[in-house]
């Protein structure tokens, strides 16, 4: 399954020192804000109940994701918007780069030129996200077959080994919390729940290319408005 590099990039940021934990859990912090404009009660806003999981996921304290609700009566929490610009890089890699900003005009030319100078480009509207499924995505450990039948039953679409007794578990995204809480309830230990977009078809490119990507990669996710980088570039 594509993404097991993103699973990577998860666990080196659940992992980070100080000062990197901060900026994740800033962006997470940005996240639970849009979604609290819907309502502040995850029982009655998916989205927020989403965000909320995210940010348990990375261990973010519950006073931190309290604030972050609390930012609905804040005017420039008000003003935050979710994007996703769709682009390409070297070798025609797709990428989808999703964003909280309260100001597209800085963010946009943030991503243009970070493209331009590693050698990608902005795309046109719809003609990326088309080839990406967007789905919800748990990440657990130690399952066994029962276990992984019984989610089947239960709506699970998708379930793959993404490293030694890791696995992901792929479900729509309407299915997405009810199915978190399921796991919960067979106290299996959730690694990352949160949504994701999944290619329906990947690309393969020579090493040489790759390191190029991945500099990009990097640029791309240190931008202060970047939230999660997604690709087509097959695992391997």
């Amino acid at each position: 399954m594509a993404g097991h590099s993103k699973w990577a990039k998860i666990k080196r940021d659940k992992a980070s020192n100080d000062a990197k934990r901060g900026t994740v859990f800033t962006k997470l912090g940005n996240q639970i804000a849009i979604a609290a404009r819907q309502g502040t009660d995850p029982s009655t806003n998916t989205s927020l109940a989403l965000a909320i999981e995210t940010a348990r996921s990375f261990n973010m304290p519950q006073s931190t994701i309290d604030r972050a609700v609390k930012r609905v009566a804040d005017k420039s929490a008000e003003a935050l918007e979710e994007i996703v610009y769709e682009a390409y890089a070297h070798g025609g890699v797709a990428l989808l780069i999703q964003c909280a900003t309260n100001n597209r005009k800085r963010t946009y030319p943030e991503i243009k030129a970070s493209l331009s100078k590693y050698g990608g480009s902005i795309a046109d509207v719809g003609s990326v996200i088309f080839n990406f499924q967007h789905l919800g995505e748990i990440i657990v450990t130690d399952l066994d077959d029962d276990q992984m039948l019984q989610f089947l039953e239960l709506g699970v679409e998708d379930i793959s080994e993404i490293d030694n007794r890791t696995y992901s578990l792929l479900c729509p995204v309407k299915d997405f919390h009810r199915l978190v809480e399921a796991i919960k309830d067979q106290n299996i230990q959730i690694e990352h729940a949160g949504l994701t977009y999944k290619p329906k078809t990947t690309l393969e490119i020579d090493d040489l290319l790759k390191l190029k990507l991945n500099k990009l990669l990097a640029v791309l996710e240190d931008l202060p408005d970047s939230l999660n980088i997604y690709t087509n570039l097959a695992d391997g």
